[in-house]
């Protein structure tokens, strides 16, 4: 059986444990959209694990079951998605294809790279969720490919109002071994932080947009 809140704690650890997630509430990260954050992921780090990537491997195959059921091929986002997708594929041993970023310049022109049949039910693997706008543009050019998209499997999410609004209006399921709230709860029991940034972090997500420059004007205030 699939334990939801046990596989949500054991990812949230392992994340921190080889420093794939930081969390730098003082000190905040600046995402490409301009937004400070106190969090930066990078689920690339796993791959170098080799438990800790069989464990990823192995429940992100058991989520895709339990929400999906049976499904005929995985595709992976470029470029974070492309090796936990085919570690996936294999451990369900069913076909697996990629969507790009965009399409090559050069040869075939190609978009989504491999080969299945049109109509297939696929689900996408991403590494991360953000706001969901790269994760769903794969989506809709996997839909506009003929592909029968069944919904995303994702290692985290930072589990910000706009990406499920963004997944919604794309009429799209996901669902992910582990997220912000499952983060902090872990974090806070082992004492990772004080109180205060505690309290930082959980700012952040209530207003990711505005939550950076509310820290610059406190940080000026102080000056």
């Amino acid at each position: 059986m699939y334990n939801k809140s046990e596989i949500e704690q054991k990812i949230a650890e392992f994340l921190l444990q080889i420093k794939a997630i930081k969390l730098q509430p003082t000190n905040p990260f600046t995402w490409a959209s301009g937004w400070k954050s106190p969090i930066y992921c990078d689920n690339r780090v796993t791959l170098s694990y080799p438990a800790i990537r069989t464990y990823i491997r192995q429940k992100l195959s058991e989520l895709i079951q339990e929400e999906f059921g049976s499904v005929g091929a995985i595709a992976g986002v470029a470029t974070a998605g492309i090796p936990q997708g085919a570690l996936v594929a294999q451990e369900l041993g069913l076909p697996f294809i990629y969507v790009r970023s965009k399409a090559k310049e050069h040869g075939r022109q190609s978009l989504i790279e491999g080969e299945i049949n049109e109509g297939q039910r696929v689900v996408v693997i991403e590494d991360l969720i953000s706001t969901g706008k790269s994760s769903l543009q794969a989506i809709q050019a996997l839909r506009d490919a003929g592909y029968d998209v069944a919904g995303l499997v994702a290692i985290f999410t930072y589990g910000l109002d706009t990406a499920t609004e963004n997944f919604q209006q794309a009429k799209c399921r996901f669902a992910t071994l582990s997220n912000y709230t499952a983060l902090l709860k872990y974090a806070s029991e082992h004492n990772l932080f004080p109180t205060s940034d505690v309290d930082l972090l959980e700012e952040w997500r209530k207003n990711p947009a505005a939550w950076g420059k509310q820290l610059t004007n406190t940080a000026d205030d102080n000056i």
